[in-house]
């Protein structure tokens, strides 16, 4: 099972590191107001979605002790964050609040899975 868990886990960091990295790409287009959703932020989020929910379905069954109200909170932020990328995959240009928000819900995101204990 920790095999599976870890395959798991592994997946998990390559879709933060796909949603974030398609963010961070953009950042340079911030100025210029040119700013969009990758197709790798779309990807990245629903990755993070599916292996997270599995991974705590594995953890579950392995009986592991687990924060459920930290995973509601982490799945509530990143079902706004793909519902956001999803609705402006296609859109030409994002308003700098809007592509500003989804980045700084990723964040949040991520320290919300590193320091919450």
């Amino acid at each position: 099972m920790d095999v599976l868990i870890n395959v798991f886990v592994a997946t998990h960091v390559i879709g933060v590191a796909a949603l974030l990295g398609g963010w961070l790409t953009q950042l340079k287009s911030l100025k210029t107001g040119d700013v969009r959703i990758v197709p790798a932020m779309v990807h990245g989020a629903l990755v993070m979605l599916v292996t997270g929910f599995i991974l705590t379905g594995l953890n579950e069954a392995d009986d592991v002790e687990l924060n459920h109200t930290k995973l509601t909170v982490k799945s509530v932020v990143l079902i706004a964050i793909l519902v956001m990328v999803y609705l402006k995959r296609a859109e030409e240009r994002v308003a700098k609040g809007y592509f500003l928000a989804i980045g700084l819900l990723t964040m949040a995101n991520i320290f919300i899975a590193t320091t919450w204990t």
